[in-house]
């Protein structure tokens, strides 16, 4: 794919990630209720209206969608796609409903990669957009192109990629710490997790944490606010493959500690193994 189609779809993203954010805040305004899928974690309308309006707006790309509030195509009809957007709608649905602001709408665009295929997947992000409709902060990136930050994203939702570039932070950025940083979640703090943060003490000495919801936590790191971001507790794979490319493109890793390297998706079972950031 050329530099010039890939910023193309790059600016599809983006417009796309607005238009579902939009959605999530129309509901955000009011009451809603909240619904428990089978595995009980919960869903409420706006990820549903985000996911419609993420759909409608990547439908002119003509590329196949993997949403998590799609429909899960089996293995056998996805392990063929060479390119797919791979979509959460709304990241964060239990800081939606605590009414935290921190949640974000995740587009990564997907590559049919050049290694073996099998358990482990046969796909990697060449593109990805993260946006925080509270804030309004938007966190972009594509292969050979840098990751980026733009404040204030939405309210100039027209602009093509190439000006946005112009107009957003090259990250990552000067963060200044006088301890190391280990970013967390709100929502999930597992055994390993500590057991991970106790070897950093007895290696750093002075630890410090930062704490955020979400797949926020991608642009954290991406920005340079932290030194480590581990994630010992499921996550989906429609939760990581932006932030995968963000970190990427700003001189992170996101590592599958199974096997020890970058990430692959498209698997038969959409489960993502544990992974440190760093």
């Amino acid at each position: 794919m050329t530099e010039v189609a890939l910023l193309s779809l790059v600016e599809v993203a983006i417009k796309a990630a607005f238009a579902g954010g939009k959605a999530i805040m129309e509901v955000y305004a009011g009451p809603f209720e909240v619904e428990l899928k089978t595995d009980r974690s919960p869903v409420t309308l706006a990820d549903r209206q985000a996911h419609t309006a993420i759909e409608r707006a990547l439908a002119s790309t003509g590329l196949p969608v993997l949403s998590e509030e799609g429909a899960h195509l089996p293995f056998q009809q996805r392990q063929s796609w060479e390119h797919y957007w791979l979509v959460d709608p709304l990241d964060g649905t239990k800081e939606f409903v605590k009414r935290n602001g921190e949640f974000a709408v995740n587009i990564a665009l997907m590559q049919r990669d050049e290694l073996p295929g099998g358990v482990l997947g046969n796909a990697t992000p060449i593109a990805g957009v993260i946006h925080g409709p509270v804030h309004d902060v938007l966190y972009f990136a594509w292969k050979g192109g840098g990751a980026h930050r733009q404040h204030a994203a939405a309210t100039r939702a027209a602009v093509p990629a190439y000006e946005r570039v112009a107009m957003s932070t090259r990250l990552p950025v000067a963060e200044p710490r006088a301890a190391f940083t280990i970013l967390a979640s709100r929502s999930h703090r597992s055994p390993e997790t500590e057991a991970f943060i106790q070897r950093k003490r007895e290696e750093n000495g002075n630890v410090e944490f930062a704490f955020l919801g979400s797949a926020l936590k991608f642009g954290l790191m991406a920005e340079g606010a932290a030194d480590v971001y581990p994630r010992y507790a499921p996550t989906m794979e429609w939760d990581t493959a932006a932030g995968q490319i963000i970190c990427s493109e700003a001189g992170k890793q996101l590592i599958d500690v199974t096997t020890d390297a970058p990430m692959r998706y498209n698997k038969n079972e959409l489960v993502n193994n544990w992974f440190i950031v760093q």
